[in-house]
C-alpha cells in the first residue's frame, strides 16, 4: 500500500497511517438513564490514553439506543462531539459515528453525524441479513453520497452475515469508501475482505482489524496475494476499531505503535509479542464471554470499566443483557493472570480528574 496523499485530510491521513480506535461503551445509572459524568471521563480517559480516534453509536455502545423508548442516539454522538470538541483533540484524531437501519434511517444518521462534526460512517448492515447482497451495496453507495464509508464485517453472533469476495470487490469501487473493519471472527472471512482490498488495486483503504480474538496476529501478518494479472501484493492492517479496546486502552496504543514499528523496519516478530497476543485473546474470550457465545459481552467491558472506577455497574439498556454465570470471576482472574494487558495505574492516577 502507498503512503497517503498529502491532499488526504489530516483525519484521513492518519486512519490510514494507523490507529488504536476504541469503541465507545454507553455509561448508565443503576435506573438505565444516560450517567454524562461517567460518559464523559470515559472520553476523557480515551482521549489521555491517546487513541487515535473514538467510534461511538455502535455496537458496543448499545444498538438499544436508537429505540424510541429510549431515543439516546443524538444526545450520546451531541455529548462526544461536544466532550471531543472542549478536550480539543487534533484534526488527526478520527471521529466515526456508527449508522444502522434501513436506508432511510441510516441516511438520517449518517446526516446527523456529519452535522456533528464525525468524520465517517460505520455502517452496520445487520438490516440486509435477509436480504440480497445488492440491495447491501445499493445501500451503501446511497450513504456513501452523505459521508465517508468505513466498512464493516461483523460477525454474526451479535447480528453480522456472511458476505462474499465479490461483495467486498464490489463494495471497494465505491469512491468515499476509506476504510473497512474486518470483524467476521473467522479466518476465511478475514482473508475474503483481504483479496478484495488486493485485487481492487486502491491504496487509499485502510484495513482495520475488528478480530478481537486475533489482534496480535491481524496487526503483524503481511497479507500476500497475486491480482488476475499475476502481479504480487500484499496488505497490511494498519489498526483496529475494537470493542476490547474500550478498556486498557492505554496498552492498546502502545501495541499499535508497536506493530507498526515492526512492519515499517520489517523486523522479525518478536516470541514475547505472540505470547502476548494469545492473552490478550485469553482475556478477551473472559470479557466478551466467548464461552456463552458472546452474550455477556457488553456487560464484560463495563465489568473491567468498574472495577477500574470508570463505571458505576454494568448495567445495559437491555435489562436482560447481563454478566453470564461465572463471567465475573473470569475477568477476575484473567486480570489477574495478565497485568501486562491492563492499564490499572494510569487510570487510577488520572480517575479523579476524568470524574470533575
Amino acid at each position: 500500500m502507498l503512503p497517503p496523499s498529502s491532499s488526504t485530510p489530516t483525519w484521513n491521513q492518519s486512519l490510514q497511517t494507523g490507529l488504536a480506535i476504541p469503541a465507545c461503551p454507553l455509561a448508565l445509572t443503576a435506573s438505565r438513564h444516560l450517567d454524562e459524568r461517567r460518559q464523559r471521563a470515559l472520553l476523557r480517559y480515551y482521549v489521555a490514553a491517546k487513541a487515535g480516534g473514538l467510534a461511538v453509536g455502535v455496537h458496543t455502545t448499545q444498538f438499544e439506543i436508537r429505540h424510541p423508548k429510549h431515543n439516546l442516539l443524538e444526545p450520546i454522538l451531541s455529548l462526544a462531539a461536544e466532550e471531543l470538541n472542549r478536550l480539543q483533540t487534533p484534526p488527526s484524531f478520527v471521529r466515526i459515528a456508527g449508522v444502522c437501519g434501513n436506508t432511510d434511517q441510516a441516511s438520517q444518521e449518517a446526516a446527523l453525524a456529519k452535522r456533528l462534526g464525525f468524520h465517517a460512517a460505520l455502517i452496520s448492515l445487520s438490516a440486509f441479513v435477509n436480504q440480497p447482497e445488492q440491495a447491501a451495496l445499493d445501500h451503501c453507495r446511497i450513504l456513501s453520497q452523505i459521508l465517508p464509508l468505513f466498512g464493516f464485517y461483523l460477525q454474526p453472533a451479535v447480528g453480522g452475515r456472511p458476505l462474499s469476495f465479490e461483495f467486498w470487490s464490489r463494495f471497494l469501487t465505491i469512491p468515499n469508501v476509506v476504510a473497512i473493519k474486518i470483524a467476521p471472527f473467522n479466518r476465511y472471512q478475514t482473508l475474503d475482505v483481504l483479496r478484495a482490498a488486493a485485487a481492487s488495486g486502491r491504496s487509499d483503504i485502510a484495513l482495520y482489524t475488528g478480530n478481537d480474538d486475533n489482534i496480535v496476529s491481524d496487526l503483524t501478518t503481511p497479507f500476500r496475494f497475486k491480482t488476475p494479472e499475476g502481479s504480487p501484493v500484499t496488505c497490511h492492517m494498519v489498526g483496529g476499531l475494537l470493542g476490547q479496546w474500550a478498556v486498557w486502552t492505554q496498552r492498546a496504543v502502545e501495541l499499535v505503535d508497536l506493530c507498526r514499528h515492526l512492519r515499517q523496519s520489517q523486523q522479525p516478530i518478536p516470541q514475547d509479542l505472540l505470547a502476548l497476543g494469545a492473552s490478550l485473546t485469553q482475556a478477551n474470550a473472559a470479557i466478551f464471554d466467548a464461552a456463552n457465545q458472546f452474550h455477556g459481552c457488553i456487560p464484560g467491558i463495563h465489568e473491567v470499566l468498574r472495577q477500574q472506577g470508570l463505571l458505576d455497574g454494568v448495567w445495559c439498556l437491555n435489562e436482560h443483557e447481563t454478566l453470564s454465570p461465572g463471567q465475573q470471576n473470569e475477568i477476575h482472574r484473567a486480570r489477574q493472570a495478565y497485568p501486562e494487558l491492563t492499564d490499572d495505574v494510569f487510570v487510577a492516577s488520572h480517575l479523579h480528574e476524568w470524574l470533575q
